[in-house]
């Protein structure tokens, strides 16, 4: 896949330098983040209603939680709190992971014991 990527890449890189994006349909106007193309058709409504009502979707909900923990975790001093947050962290991005339902590409990675026996080792 990395190949693949790195010819994409390029290919990008030389419609820009031709200036085969200069002229698009939109350019200079604020993108529209209203794609709900990943929400099943079942739930596009719901989630429209939810929106509404300012409340996330689940997976958005987790994720922010996740951003929320790692934010804690990163000022957090005694050790034994920490594990806490770290199995939470690892918790959360198990829950994400399980929620959109895509490519392993994509998962949100977990904390492991490795990274854990690193911070200690800092101290």
């Amino acid at each position: 896949m990395i190949g693949f990527e790195k010819i994409v890449e390029e290919r990008i890189i030389q419609a820009q330098k031709k200036g085969e994006f200069d002229n698009l349909e939109g350019k200079g106007k604020p993108l529209s983040l209203e794609d709900d193309y990943h929400v099943p058709e079942d739930l596009k409504i719901a989630y429209k209603i939810l929106k509404n009502a300012n409340f996330l979707p689940p997976e958005l909900e987790v994720k922010r939680q996740i951003h929320q923990t790692e934010e804690l975790l990163a000022n957090m001093k005694e050790t034994k709190e920490k594990y806490k947050m770290i199995k939470k962290l690892n918790y959360l991005c198990l829950k994400y992971n399980l929620l959109h339902g895509k490519s392993i590409m994509f998962d949100e990675p977990q904390i492991y014991h490795e990274k854990l026996v690193d911070c200690f080792k800092k101290k």
